[in-house]
């Protein structure tokens, strides 16, 4: 089972959103981040704290936009696979969520939480 996400042009290329998204009751709240034609979703969730990586809903880059960067504490995340590369929870992950992008849309691949 697959659901809806979002248009890919919701997501400025080199930019990031927040989306939230699931089976009715069930809502996770998610961020997107683009590079082109990929895009790579991660349940919005800092595993150092489990508050939410965003002050500013969709804010989730860093001023270079090389990473996802926490605004609770600061640690950077590696946009291809979500890695914490400095930071109290260096060496921790988000937690990634599969996609598929299809017709100008993004999908929540195999989501049945």
């Amino acid at each position: 089972m697959s659901a809806f996400l979002c248009k890919l042009d919701d997501i400025p290329n080199r930019g990031s959103i927040s989306l939230t998204s699931g089976p009715e009751g069930r809502h996770r709240d998610f961020l997107a981040v683009r590079r082109t034609d990929k895009v790579f979703v991660y349940v919005n969730v800092c595993p150092h704290t489990g508050a939410p990586l965003d002050f500013t809903p969709g804010q989730f880059m860093s001023l270079d936009k090389g990473h996802i960067q926490c605004a609770n504490h600061g640690a950077m995340f590696r946009i291809n696979d979500g890695y914490c590369v400095s930071g109290p929870c260096a060496g921790a992950s988000l937690e990634e969520v599969k996609t598929e992008i299809r017709d100008g849309a993004v999908y929540l691949k195999d989501w049945s939480e």
